[in-house]
């Protein structure tokens, strides 16, 4: 024992993990789930979608980059958290949306949501979320006009279309696409969330790479399924369309915003999933997603509280 004498150890409170999973790999994982469903989106938009993706990923990397400069502190672009918040941001942005908007939306997300608050892992709300709710408040006619599937290859200012979730509440129930075209995507709507095929492809990915636990996707897309239901609505067409494949899978699941334990991530998937109907059906929004995810975003503590394991035992005073 005498050679082990002088050498320090480092002595840390459980878990005591090895493991090759890191915040680069994992955002890596999330940035190649969200490829088919950007691939559908260059399909139905054009190379719109490719610029406005690009402008928010280097906005976001472009604003922590330099917070991190003022305040000198060490660089934290290499775990592409910023580059995965970009993509969402654009992800929930109609394809014709004004460039400069869009790097407000960045600024939002990165400087205000997650950088004041601590950075990765101390904001209480997801970033990309409370960027598109800033937006949609503030610039309220660019963040609902919505150019037309596949028209837009052909000019800039093309011919724009409701999304389903906006002819449902206007009650033009004749004029709602099939099933089968939200599934998917050759629809309007935001630009990463029209193909429900190409974010259940990515989501289940994310699932048995074990980056995320079914838990919220399924009691959030549950909900909404027995929802619909009880309300004489199609179920299908309420997952389908709109923002909840991407929220349930991409958005809901933030680690930092989401629940710790399984029983807290149900409850929070079933609260978003109630709040999001709720929205939509009876709200003056046709979609509810982003909302529903914020404020659950707000009692997750709360959540965490009271699903938290309690520890019994242990001597007496």
């Amino acid at each position: 024992m005498e050679k082990y004498r002088h050498i320090n150890l480092t002595v840390a409170s459980s878990p005591h993990l090895v493991d090759d999973i890191n915040t680069t790999r994992i955002m890596a994982s999330v940035i190649f789930a969200l490829l088919p469903a950007f691939g559908v989106s260059i399909f139905v938009f054009g190379a719109r979608a490719i610029f406005l993706t690009a402008v928010c990923v280097l906005a976001c990397i472009g604003f922590e980059y330099f917070y991190k400069k003022i305040t000198k502190q060490e660089s934290t672009l290499g775990d592409l958290s910023a580059a995965v918040t970009g993509m969402l941001l654009a992800f929930n942005l109609p394809a014709n949306y004004p460039y400069w908007q869009a790097v407000i939306g960045c600024f939002v997300a990165i400087i205000i949501v997650k950088q004041l608050f601590g950075g990765i892992g101390q904001n209480f709300v997801n970033p990309a979320i409370t960027a598109r709710i800033v937006l949609l408040i503030s610039f309220t006619t660019p963040m609902t006009t919505w150019p037309a599937a596949q028209r837009i290859f052909s000019a800039a200012d093309a011919v724009t279309g409701a999304t389903p979730l906006s002819i449902m509440s206007h009650g033009n129930l004749n004029d709602l696409p099939s099933n089968m075209n939200l599934f998917l995507g050759t629809i309007g709507g935001s630009m990463g969330e029209t193909s429900a095929a190409a974010l259940l492809i990515g989501g289940l990915f994310l699932i048995y790479k074990k980056i995320i636990t079914p838990a919220i996707p399924v009691s959030f897309l549950g909900t909404m399924t027995v929802f619909s239901l009880l309300a004489g609505v199609d179920p299908l067409f309420q997952i389908f369309a709109g923002g909840a494949m991407i929220g349930a899978f991409f958005m809901a699941t933030d680690y930092a915003t989401s629940p710790i334990t399984t029983s807290g991530k149900i409850v929070f998937g079933i609260g978003c999933g109630a709040l999001t109907m709720i929205i939509r059906l009876y709200g003056s929004y046709p979609e509810g997603v982003s909302f529903a995810i914020l404020l659950m975003n707000i009692v997750t503590p709360h959540i965490d509280n009271l699903s938290r394991r309690k520890l019994y035992g242990g001597g007496s005073k």
